[in-house]
């Protein structure tokens, strides 16, 4: 099956990955339905490298990935349900217990650091992980997902003010006013529903 490519407009790769679902044109599209379609947006999402997905993809039993890709649906179900509950306001301290699924799967974490190549002859202190089965791919969405709550300001998580349209995004704009997922999409699809608007108004008149 072919999928059309992932949409990234969520200025966050957490909200990303809880656009992973959407609604783009009035029908639902799962972009990990299955293992083969979670190894696909990992990969479009930069979140594994290429050839881990690759190692991770030759060496997966029958169904194995399709339950990781489970695992992930219900994680961005739980995390959207988080998101929902709290945006548009800063995240407290007594938001953490609600967080507990979160930190769970970031223990079973195996990352490390190791000293690598830089360019230039120079070398790099980088982070690397022990990808040991095939639910470790749900670990760089876990630190994707703490990121986004240690990191983002809440207040300015917003979801998309298109009728129909699910997406989340955080609002990096000066002043805040962003309302829709692109102006391409949503934007330009209330502007017309104005315009006809004005005219049906400016017809009855």
């Amino acid at each position: 099956m072919v999928r059309s490519p992932a949409l990234f407009v969520g200025d966050a790769p957490g909200l990303d990955f809880l656009n992973s679902i959407a609604t783009p044109l009035d029908t639902p599209i799962d972009w990990i339905d299955d293992g083969e379609g979670l190894l696909d947006w990992l990969g479009q999402a930069r979140l594994v490298p290429a050839e881990v997905l690759a190692t991770i993809r030759a060496q997966a039993l029958p169904g194995e990935l399709d339950k990781v890709a489970d695992q992930a649906r219900q994680l961005r179900e739980w995390f959207r349900g988080f998101v929902h509950g709290h945006k548009g306001r800063a995240l407290m301290g007594a938001d953490l217990a609600e967080l507990d699924p979160l930190n769970r799967l970031l223990e079973r974490d195996e990352s490390f650091s190791r000293i690598a190549p830089a360019g230039g002859g120079a070398l790099v202190l980088q982070t690397a992980r022990k990808w040991r089965t095939p639910e470790a791919l749900l670990l760089p969405i876990g630190e994707a997902l703490a990121r986004l709550v240690c990191t983002e300001d809440f207040s300015h998580v917003k979801a998309c003010e298109g009728p129909a349209c699910t997406l989340l995004f955080a609002d990096h704009t000066r002043g805040h006013r962003r309302r829709w997922c692109s102006m391409a999409a949503c934007g330009n699809r209330a502007k017309q529903a104005a315009h006809r608007h004005r005219h049906k108004d400016h017809d009855h008149h």
